[in-house]
């Protein structure tokens, strides 16, 4: 059973200081046993990383479609997992108004980094919360989840204009703000017409190996939990040299070619 400050090694071994900002993917299954449970997970990372900033996914997309189209920040729980679940809870949280792709963050700059998303039409849109983890020099963590779950590539299809991501038509969507009123948006939402099934993001997957061999991300462990630590400016510019060759590679191709990527 993991204690605290044995987590806390963990991350001083992946060459964190605490000073970073970083968003956290996680599965609390894949960690093991905790001493106090996932509770002590967000208290390891929240501790840690006082003098940066941590950010957990809020995402509600799972639930936020049909006939509930109504967001509530302060109510709507998130369709991820039970880490971020709890770690809206805590005092000094904040979450984006992002009505599907929100995230939750915590730390001295939190505030001014979730500012505007209640202005998007797209899950991660170019100058958002997702793509301004480049902005701060982001680390990401992906805790015993793959790169399937890594939202930030949906920011680099989105930043570079990659075609077939969105729905040909938005959804209108409700936020409620923080003064309680309602504010109208029409939102674009992942799709791919390619795809027989699943979701295109479990394509991402075929990407893991090329970061590793281009320094963009390294193993790593965090309690039972194999890991994949992220630099976010890293991998974008490798998605950005994959992509201007072929932009329908990662999902069409059931291996990347070298030639992609390695020059």
């Amino acid at each position: 059973m993991y204690t605290k400050e044995e987590l806390k090694k963990h991350l001083k071994n992946m060459g964190l200081n605490g000073s970073e900002a970083i968003m956290v993917h996680s599965s609390m299954k894949a960690i093991g046993e905790v001493d106090g449970g996932a509770d002590t997970v967000v208290d390891t990372f929240m501790e840690y990383f006082r003098e940066g900033m941590f950010m957990t996914p809020a995402h509600t997309w799972a639930q936020i479609k049909g006939d509930h189209l109504t967001f509530n920040p302060k109510t709507e729980p998130v369709c991820v997992g039970i880490i971020p679940n709890l770690f809206l809870k805590r005092p000094g949280v904040v979450r984006s108004l992002h009505p599907t792709h929100s995230l939750a963050a915590y730390g001295k700059e939190a505030a001014d980094f979730i500012k505007g998303e209640e202005k998007a039409t797209t899950p991660c849109p170019p100058g958002g919360c997702w793509d301004r983890l480049r902005e701060v020099n982001a680390q990401i963590l992906l805790l015993g989840v793959p790169h399937g779950r890594n939202t930030f590539i949906h920011s680099v299809d989105e930043v570079l204009n990659i075609k077939d991501r969105l729905t040909d038509e938005p959804t209108l969507m409700h936020i409620v703000m923080p003064d309680g009123s309602i504010k109208d948006v029409s939102m674009y939402r992942h799709y791919n017409r390619f795809l027989e099934s699943g979701s295109f993001s479990d394509h991402f997957n075929k990407l893991e190996d090329i970061f590793y061999r281009k320094g963009a991300a390294q193993k790593c462990t965090f309690g039972d939990a194999d890991c994949i630590l992220c630099d976010a400016n890293k991998i974008f510019e490798v998605c950005k040299i994959i992509l201007e060759k072929d932009e329908t590679c990662i999902i069409e191709k059931d291996r990347i070619p070298d030639e992609y990527w390695s020059e």
